[in-house]
Parts: structure tokens; sequence; C-alpha cells
């Protein structure tokens, strides 16, 4: 499952081998301090060469990794301590913390665990430990105080350095180009249009179509271009979203080179960025309620948007939408249970598969939260129902936004207290009990696998691989 790091005198030469680029050969070496758990020599490196940290290099290991497989504590420390992206995954599809539970280093799973979230509080013991999913990460700060900043708003609106993302059919405009290893899959990225390439559509569109997603957080502005006595003044980066329901891509094609409306949705958004997704899973959930709430909920009346597009209002002065604060006004989350089932005996897990589904392909269980419903109970309900499996002890795990329109998908483990399955065709068509030696083939097996579970992306994926990564002695 995991590549196996020896700190052999052979393997670290191989590792600081002399071919390649000097910038290989530096990665090499400094792989090879990690691996070996020189945390002198790993730190001198950084401090030369702190652009070096997060390089990969065999299999897409990096420093963290290697530190990470060997359990030597003080290297990963000092890998965090100076900033280490802990979620970059590896050619076989694991983080470095999913590495240092398969290899049973559980002081290393802890410090990076902790990590994520940041320490765990002395008062709190038994806090749930923080885990970061696909569309979690984002490269904004919501700064949802700007948004009754109309003034603010609207002189940033039309900000030349201020950033675009445009929509059509909520289909976001993104661009292509090879990836860095030349591999047959290329780098999809949102395309950032400036005020200049959508001047034109701004003024033919209307006025709620067009959402202020924050500002660029400052740790990702590599330059921020400054102009004495304008709005720029403030060192803000504004991210605004806009959605249009027919765009001829043709007209960005001269200025941004294999730009295309990214459809289908899934699994098209799949293929951002971690950061950008964070970005789009707010702005397609944002505009998505734009689309089906034009009209006011409570009495039908035109509204108009406000608070920078996160809120709707209705124009009808006597409407008792008006008085008091009413959730009806504001975006809307469908909270949605999802959750690995584990027999009683520990060693196997409940896993479904709809029609839809491709062929081959299993799950977890997932459901809709009802009106006045624990999250718990609606594991319960959701998992009887289709199923047929009554469960006891239900627990949270993480969460994930998922934008397809506005779901809030709530992960959990929970255990069954019976086994007997009895399929509810009209939710799912097949169910069953796989043993965790079968899960781990799924997981890392490309071919002869009898089934395969959804990418790392979704949050069933992370679920399954955390179920397995709470037994260290595989």
């Amino acid at each position: 499952m995991y590549q196996h790091v020896s700190t052999s005198a052979s393997k670290e030469k191989e590792m600081a081998g002399t071919l390649g680029s000097p910038k290989q050969e530096m990665v090499a070496q400094l792989h090879a301090f990690a691996a070996r758990g020189d945390a002198v020599q790993l730190a001198t490196v950084l401090n030369h060469s702190a652009s070096l940290l997060n390089e990969t290099g065999t299999h897409g290991w990096t420093a963290l990794m290697y530190g990470a497989r060997n359990g030597h504590l003080n290297v990963v420390k000092i890998l965090l301590e100076k900033g280490c992206d802990k979620l970059i995954v590896n050619k076989s599809g694991q983080t470095a913390l999913d590495i240092a539970k398969f290899w049973g280093h559980k002081h290393i799973a802890g410090l990076l665990q902790s990590a994520q979230g940041g320490q765990q509080p002395w008062f709190l013991p038994d806090a749930v430990e923080e885990h970061e999913n696909y569309f979690n990460r984002t490269l904004l700060d919501r700064s949802s105080q700007k948004r009754t900043d109309s003034e603010w708003l609207k002189a940033k609106q039309t900000c030349p350095i201020s950033v675009y993302i445009l929509f059509s059919n909520l289909a976001p405009l993104v661009v292509s180009s090879p990836g860095e290893d030349d591999s047959s899959h290329p780098e999809v990225r949102l395309c950032r249009l400036k005020e200049e390439d959508i001047k034109e559509l701004l003024s033919k569109s209307e006025e709620d179509l067009l959402i202020f997603l924050g500002v660029e957080k400052p740790e990702n502005l590599m330059f921020l271009e400054k102009k004495n006595g304008s709005v720029e003044d403030d060192g803000l980066l504004a991210w605004f979203a806009l959605n249009l329901d027919s765009v001829p891509v043709e007209q960005f094609k001269q200025k941004y080179k294999n730009c295309y409306f990214l459809q289908p949705p899934m699994p098209g958004l799949l293929q951002l960025t971690e950061e950008e997704a964070g970005v789009v899973a707010q702005a397609r959930s944002v505009l998505a309620w734009h689309k089906r709430y034009r009209f006011c909920p409570t009495c039908g009346g035109a509204t108009k948007i406000e608070e920078g597009g996160y809120k709707r209002t209705c124009l009808k002065a006597e409407c008792p939408s008006l008085q008091g604060v009413h959730n009806t006004a504001y975006p809307r989350v469908d909270p949605v249970v999802i959750m690995l089932v584990i027999h009683p005996d520990g060693n196997k897990c409940l896993l479904g598969r709809k029609k839809q589904f491709p062929p081959g392909m299993f799950s977890c269980l997932a459901g809709f939260i009802e009106p006045g419903e624990t999250i718990e109970d609606a594991v319960r309900r959701e998992v009887e129902e289709e199923s047929g499996i009554r469960v006891g002890h239900a627990q949270y795990v993480s969460c994930q936004p998922w934008p397809m329109p506005c779901s809030l998908m709530i992960g959990c483990l929970a255990v069954a207290v019976s086994t007997e399955i009895k399929v509810d065709m009209n939710e799912i068509e097949e169910a069953r009990w796989f043993t965790r030696e079968q899960v781990v083939d799924a997981l890392t097996k490309q071919d002869k696998r009898p089934f395969f579970v959804p990418p790392r992306q979704a949050i069933a994926h992370q679920l399954i691989k955390y179920w397995i990564g709470m037994n260290s002695n595989l």
C-alpha cells in the first residue's frame, strides 16, 4: 500500500544520487535527511533553500512523508514549524497523515492531526480532531463584514486587480495546462478574469448574478500592485463570482488560451486544486440558491439582492419576511449524513451502490437530515431505511461542503447491532459487507480489484480510509 523507505546507506545514496538537475539533487538530499531522521542537516538545508520544503521526489513523496514513514518526530516538527503543506497527496493517493497511521506511528499521526486545527485544548479532552476534506480549503477570507459596505463593494467591482470567476449555467470557466510532470493529466485551474474582461457582461447582466466571495488571504498573495489614492491602498484583493445562462467561451480564448466551461460538474469539479475547489464550492452553492429562489418564499413577491449576494430582501413593504430575521432570506445549506457502518465484529464494513453509480463502484450510505432530527438519529434511520441494518453507536468524524447544489456532508462512523441486509430497492440497488482486506485492495490495487470506491476527493473515500487507519497493525 505504501512505499517502503529504507534508511540504509545504499538507499540514501540512491535518493541523493548525482543524476538530474542540481535542484533535483538537493531535493533528494533533503528527503534522505528526512528519511534517516537527521533533523540538524534537514534544518540547515531548509534555512538556505526554503523553497524545497514541499518539493516532491520519487512517487510524489515529500520530506514530511519520509519523516512520517520512519517515525522521526523531530523532523516532522521542524517541517510543520516551517509551514510545510500537510495535505499534499503522493502518487498513491496518501498524505503524510495517512502514512503515519498506516505504519503505526501514533505520535506522528497525533501531531499531524492537531496541526490541522490547532492543538487540542487541555480543557476539552474528548475534542473531535479536525479533518480537512476536498472542497474545505480555500484561498479566500470571506470578509463577511464587507458585505454591507456597498461603497467598498462598488469600488472593488471596478478595481483593475479584482478577480472574477465566471460561471455559465453553474459551470466554472477554467483553463488547462500540462501537469508539472508532463503526465497525461492536465492541470485544471480557475480562469481568473479581470474587470476589463467582463465589463461588457456586467453591463448586460442582472445585478443579482454577481456575488462577493471575499478577499484573498495574505499568505496567498504573491504580488499586489498598489496605486496611491485608490481603493487598492487597503491591500485587499477582492474576488467575485458571476453566473450567466449562456456565455460564448470563444470571446475569452484569445486572451486565455485553452479555457472552457467545466462540465459536467461531476466528476469535473474534482479536477481542481484543493484551494480553488473551496472557492468553487462557495460560489456555486450561493449562485445555485439565487437561480432557485428569485422570488420571496413568504409572499411570492419580487426580491432584491443585498449584502454582496448573501441576502435576498422582499420588495413588498407589508411582507412578514421583513419583520425579524428569517432564514428564507439567506442562502440555504442542506445537511446530509454520510456514514460508514461497521460490522459488530469490527472487521467488516457496509457499502452500497445506487443504480446511477458506475459499474463496480460501492460507497457509504447517505441521506438528508429531517426536521427535528439529530445527526445520530438520522444516521440510524437512513441506514435502516436503505439496508435494513440497525445501528447503535454513531459518532461524527468530519464534514465536507458538497456544491451539488448546496449540501453539507456530515461524515460519521456507525456500529451495527444487526447484520442481515434487506435492501430498499427504491433507495439503493445493492448493499454488502466487505472485509477489511477487501477494502484495502479496493483502495490500493488499480488492477484485478472486485470493486472500487469513490475517489479521494469524496468524503466517502476519506471515511473508509479513516476506518482502515484505525488499525495500526495493517
